[in-house]
């Protein structure tokens, strides 16, 4: 059994890196990690008690999430931070779970994340995606076989973990750019006047951290 989790935890990992680093691949499967930056930053607004209004997903992979309360303070920073870190924060915390054997747990959350994202999309392309997800999800938790759940779960987890840190790299050439100057970052800039660039490096160590972590998680059964 240890075997065939090490193997399925490599071949995973491999896919989902794949995934991340080929332009062709990466594009489609980004709007998975949009939709989780935006239930981020949904669930942060919703924990330092902000008024959610909206989520919107673009098909060019970008998303805007709009809650109402103060426009400045602790609370709207942490709104504001929350997105990118988000994908790679879910995947560290499937990563625990997937170490526990609890994939079906992981599931259960994924449709949990969906459902609530579905409730506050505003527009006709982010219902598509989060509907297209969920389409997939199901299928694989209700129709596919019990021994394809599990790569499944692996494959996810690992593609939070490894494309949680992309979009902050984009993010930042972007700002090179000038084409981000309403990014996060640069909110947080404006919120509590550190650098935006500062708050770039924030997402990087966090995002790379929960890759760490989790990775060490996941690759528990490979180095037994």
């Amino acid at each position: 059994m240890s075997g065939e989790l090490s193997t399925i935890t490599l071949v995973a990992g491999g896919l989902a890196l794949l995934v991340v680093l080929v332009n062709g691949l990466w594009r489609p499967a980004r709007n998975v990690v949009t939709i989780v930056h935006e239930a981020g930053h949904a669930l942060a607004a919703v924990l330092v008690g902000r008024r959610l209004r909206s989520i919107k997903l673009h098909s060019d992979t970008s998303g805007v999430t709009v809650s109402r309360g103060k426009p400045e303070g602790p609370g709207m920073a942490f709104t504001a931070m929350a997105g990118y870190i988000a994908p790679s924060v879910l995947g560290l915390l499937f990563a625990t779970l997937v170490g526990a054997k609890l994939t079906t747990l992981v599931l259960v959350l994924i449709a949990l994340l969906l459902l609530g994202v579905l409730i506050m999309v505003r527009n006709a392309y982010g219902v598509f995606a989060v509907v297209a997800s969920a389409v997939v999800l199901g299928l694989i938790a209700l129709v596919a076989p019990t021994w394809l759940q599990a790569p499944f779960v692996y494959l996810l987890t690992w593609f939070l973990l490894i494309g949680g840190i992309r979009p902050v790299f984009e993010l930042q050439v972007k700002r090179r750019r000038g084409a981000a100057r309403d990014s996060d970052a640069d909110q947080l800039g404006r919120l509590t006047g550190v650098p935006a660039v500062l708050w770039v490096l924030v997402f990087g160590v966090l995002t790379a951290s929960c890759l760490i972590a989790g990775g060490l998680w996941l690759l528990e059964p490979v180095a037994a």
